[in-house]
């Protein structure tokens, strides 16, 4: 028995940074508990202001500050969960 698996071409999930993976889930759980479960799909206009928040966060990082007071996360993180909201609803447009 060889053993082979032919996934060479596949998604490489092990490749992702998993402790900053965790960052982000965590800033997600923060809101969700915060507002409620998936609250951020129903934010209007959604692309107006997650662009927002995630320049700000970026802003805020640019500028040295590493975390965000109220969940002592970093900026990027936040940032990041952003850009997964802002993704998450042009992909909404897609599919329509």
């Amino acid at each position: 028995m060889k053993g082979d698996k032919f996934d060479e071409k596949k998604p490489r999930w092990s490749l992702l940074p998993w402790a900053e993976v965790g960052d982000v889930v965590d800033v997600i759980t923060h809101g969700a508990v915060k507002y409620e479960d998936e609250n951020w799909k129903h934010v209007k206009p959604l692309r107006d202001r997650y662009l927002s928040a995630m320049m700000r966060h970026i802003a805020a990082w640019a500028g040295g500050e590493r975390y965000e007071k109220d969940t002592g996360k970093s900026h990027l993180a936040h940032a990041i969960c952003c850009g997964l909201f802002l993704m998450w609803g042009e992909k909404q447009k897609e599919d329509k």
